[in-house]
C-alpha cells in the first residue's frame, strides 16, 4: 500500500484537475437517505423552549428589517442600481408573503432547522415571478455524481414532488458532518435546553393546584377529646396561621412543630436555571446584556453592537453571497447583492482620522473618501489646517443662489434668502454650542436653507472646534464671506 502511495505521487501534475475527484464518491455515499438529517422536533422546542424563541425571534426579525440592494460591478467599484426586478421581488415575494415575512422566516428556519429553501416560480421569460419558503423538514436533496445536486424531493402526505435544481435556492448553516445538509443550533443546545425545560416543569409541578406543600405539621404525642382537637385547631389557626395557609394537623401526646417547607438550597434552582438560559442564549450569539433585566444602559450598548457584528451581520452576509450566487444570475452577469453594512463605527475614532487628514486633502477629496460624495467644481482646493481660517466666501454658483439640490434659494439680495440662511446659521450656532457640554451627543444638525458646498465647509470647521470661542470664530468667518 505504502509503495502504490509512493508511485502515485512521484507523477507531478503540471496542472489542475478538470473535475474534485471526490464528487462521485460522495454522491454515492449519501444517495441512500430518503429523508434529510432534520430533528422533527426543532419545531416544539422553539415553541416549548422561552429562550429558544427568544434567540430566534431577535434575530430573524432584526435581519427582516435590513434592506438588501443589488449591485453592478464596474472593475473594483459596486454602481448601485435602483429598484432591480429582484429587489421588486424581494419587496412582493409571492401573494401571501411580504417581504419581511420572507426573511424572518428564512432566517428563523437557518436559526431553528440549519437549512432553507427558497422555490423560484418562474415569469415565462427566464427570471423568478414568485417566491416560496418550503418548510426544511419536508425537503429532501438527490445527490449527482456529475451536478452534487440533481434536484429535491418535497414530501406533503405521502406524496413526493419533484423540484429541479435550478428551482430550489438551498441556505445552509456548516455542517462539520454531512455534506448536504445544514447544522441548526438547537443540536448544539440540546443539553440546555432539556435541562432548562425540566427545571420549569419542576417548578410549575412544586407550586401546581396538585402538588401542594404544607407550611409544617403539627403534632400532638398525647391523645385528646374531639372537641379538644378542633379547638386547639382554630385557636393555632386564629393565632399563627390565618384564612390563607393550611397547617396539617396530626393526633398524639405532647405537640411539636416540624418545618417541612422548601430551603434556600432547594429554590437554588433558579440560578441553575439562569446559567440554562446564558448558555442557550451564547449558542444562539446573544449577548446576556440584551435580555438581562440587570444590565446597565453601557453593558446593553456594547451587548447590542457584538450582537449587530458577530451575530447578525454574518447571517446577512451567508444570505446575500447564496441570492449572488443563484439568483442573480437570472438577470445577468457582473451583479451582486449586499445587506447595508450595519456595523457600528467607532464615531470618534472616525472623527479623529477625518481630523488628521483634514489639512492634507481636497474638499474632493474628503468627500469622496469620508463621505461618498461625488467630487463638486469648486472642491480641487485644499481645505486647510488650524492654521488657516476654514470658513472662505462662497463660490460663484452659490452666490446666484445654486443649493446643488436643484432647488433656487432665490437671489442673494431677497429677503426670503437672507432670513433662511441667517436663521439656519444662528440655529447651528447654537446646536454646535449647546453640544460641546454634550460628549454623547453625535446628532448632525440637519441643513435644509444652506448651500451644500456652505454646509460642508461649515462641518469641516466644527471638526477643529474645541471650545466656544473657536465654534463662534466659525460662524463669525461665514457671515463674514456672506457680505462679500
Amino acid at each position: 500500500m505504502f509503495n502504490w502511495l509512493t508511485d502515485f505521487f512521484r507523477l507531478r501534475r503540471d496542472r489542475l484537475r478538470t473535475r474534485a475527484p471526490h464528487i462521485e464518491r460522495v454522491a454515492a455515499h449519501n444517495s441512500h437517505f430518503l429523508n434529510p438529517p432534520l430533528d422533527i422536533h426543532s419545531a416544539r422546542v422553539y415553541a416549548g423552549s422561552p429562550w429558544v424563541y427568544v434567540a430566534i425571534n431577535r434575530i430573524a426579525e432584526a435581519g427582516a428589517l435590513v434592506p438588501l440592494k443589488v449591485y453592478r460591478l464596474a472593475g473594483e467599484k459596486r454602481i448601485g442600481i435602483e429598484n432591480h426586478p429582484l429587489e421588486r421581488l424581494l419587496s412582493h415575494p409571492n401573494p401571501l408573503t411580504s417581504r419581511f415575512e420572507l426573511f424572518e422566516q428564512t432566517i428563523g428556519s437557518l436559526e431553528l432547522h440549519g437549512n432553507a429553501y427558497w422555490f423560484l416560480a418562474g415569469d415565462g421569460r427566464g427570471q423568478p415571478r414568485e417566491i416560496w419558503l418550503l418548510r426544511p423538514d419536508r425537503v429532501t436533496i438527490v445527490p449527482h455524481e456529475q451536478r452534487i445536486v440533481a434536484g429535491y424531493l418535497y414530501e406533503i402526505n405521502g406524496e413526493r414532488i419533484p423540484l429541479d435544481a435550478i428551482e430550489v435556492v438551498h441556505f445552509r448553516r456548516w455542517h462539520p458532518d454531512n455534506d448536504f445538509y445544514g447544522l441548526s443550533p438547537i443540536a448544539a443546545a440540546r443539553g440546555a435546553v432539556l435541562s432548562d425545560r425540566h427545571m420549569a416543569d419542576w417548578n410549575r409541578n412544586t407550586f401546581g393546584q396538585d402538588h401542594g406543600v404544607p407550611a409544617g405539621i403539627v403534632s400532638i404525642k398525647d391523645f385528646i377529646s374531639d372537641t379538644d382537637f378542633e379547638r386547639l385547631k382554630r385557636e393555632w389557626r386564629s393565632r399563627y396561621g390565618g384564612g390563607s395557609r393550611r397547617t396539617a394537623f396530626l393526633r398524639g401526646g405532647a405537640i411539636e412543630w416540624q418545618h417541612i417547607g422548601l430551603s434556600h438550597c432547594d429554590l437554588d434552582f433558579l440560578q441553575g436555571r439562569q446559567a440554562q438560559r446564558d448558555e442557550i442564549l451564547n449558542i444562539f450569539g446573544i449577548p446576556v446584556g440584551l435580555v438581562s433585566e440587570n444590565a446597565t444602559e453601557a453593558n446593553a450598548k456594547v451587548a447590542e453592537r457584538q450582537f449587530i457584528e458577530r451575530t447578525l451581520y454574518p447571517k446577512l452576509v451567508r444570505i446575500a453571497q447564496k441570492i449572488t450566487q443563484e439568483l442573480l444570475p437570472f438577470y445577468g452577469a457582473d451583479l451582486v447583492a449586499e445587506y447595508d453594512d450595519i456595523r457600528p463605527t467607532d464615531a470618534q475614532a472616525r472623527l479623529d482620522e477625518i481630523r488628521t487628514a483634514y489639512p492634507l486633502l481636497s474638499i474632493n477629496e474628503l468627500r469622496a473618501q469620508y463621505f461618498q460624495l461625488p467630487p463638486v467644481a469648486w472642491g480641487d482646493t485644499p481645505v486647510g489646517g488650524d492654521s488657516h481660517p476654514i470658513p472662505r466666501p462662497l463660490p460663484q454658483q452659490a452666490r446666484e443662489g445654486e443649493t446643488g439640490r436643484g432647488e433656487p434659494l432665490g437671489r442673494p439680495d431677497s429677503a426670503a434668502h437672507k432670513s433662511a440662511v441667517e436663521n439656519e446659521l444662528a440655529q447651528w450656532e447654537r446646536f454646535a454650542l449647546n453640544r460641546l457640554d454634550r460628549a454623547e451627543q453625535t446628532r448632525p444638525f440637519e441643513v435644509t436653507a444652506l448651500p451644500d458646498e456652505l454646509a460642508f465647509e461649515v462641518s469641516a470647521g466644527l471638526l477643529f472646534a474645541r471650545d466656544r470661542e473657536r465654534v463662534k470664530s466659525v460662524f463669525a468667518g461665514v457671515r463674514a464671506g456672506l457680505g462679500d
